[in-house]
C-alpha cells in the first residue's frame, strides 16, 4: 500500500512547512506514516464528489471520475489534486511524530468521567449519548489545517427540501 505523493515529496513539504522530521527517522517509517496519513484522508471519501476512477479495487479514494471542486471546476480523472496530496502529508507528519493520533481506539463502555490521582481530581465533560456513531464522532480528531486543504474538494452541503 502506498500513501499519496512520494517520500521525497513528503520531506520537501515538511521542510517548506517548517516541520522537523525527527533525527533517525527511516524511510520505512516515513512510508508507513504516509500510508496512515492517506488512510486518514480517505475517511473523507463519502464527502468527495465523483467515484473512484478504477472502481472498488482502487487502493485510494483518489483519483476520481466525475469529480469537481466546490466551485464546479472539473478535475481530470487521472489527477490527484495537489491539496489532497499535501493534506495527506500533513496527516503523515502528525502520524510520524505521534503514531496513532489520527486513529483513536474508541470503546463506548469505558468512558471516564472523573479521575483522581493522589490529591488531584479531574472531572471531564462527557456526552450523555450512548450511540456509537456519536461516541466515534466525538473521538475523531479534527485537524483544521487538513480541513482547510480539503474543503474545496468536498461536496457542498445543501439544505434538504421536504415536500408534503
Amino acid at each position: 500500500m502506498a500513501g499519496y505523493g512520494t517520500d521525497d515529496g513528503f520531506k520537501a513539504y515538511a521542510e517548506a512547512a517548517g516541520y522537523v522530521i525527527p533525527d533517525g527517522t527511516t524511510d520505512p517509517q516515513i512510508a508507513a506514516a504516509r500510508q496512515r496519513g492517506a488512510l486518514f484522508i480517505d475517511r473523507y471519501e463519502p464527502k468527495f464528489p465523483g467515484t473512484r476512477t478504477d472502481g472498488y479495487q482502487q487502493e485510494r479514494a483518489w483519483p476520481r471520475t466525475d469529480a469537481t471542486t466546490y466551485y464546479g471546476e472539473a478535475i481530470p480523472s487521472d489527477v490527484i489534486p495537489t491539496a489532497i496530496v499535501n493534506a495527506s502529508y500533513e496527516a503523515a507528519f502528525l502520524e510520524l511524530t505521534n503514531p496513532g493520533s489520527l486513529s483513536p481506539v474508541v470503546t463506548g463502555t469505558a468512558m471516564v468521567k472523573r479521575e483522581k490521582v493522589g490529591q488531584l481530581e479531574v472531572e471531564y465533560s462527557t456526552s450523555t449519548s450512548t450511540d456509537i456513531d456519536d461516541i466515534v464522532a466525538l473521538a475523531t480528531p479534527v485537524v483544521t489545517a487538513i480541513e482547510g486543504m480539503l474543503w474545496p474538494f468536498l461536496m457542498p452541503c445543501l439544505p434538504g427540501i421536504l415536500v408534503v
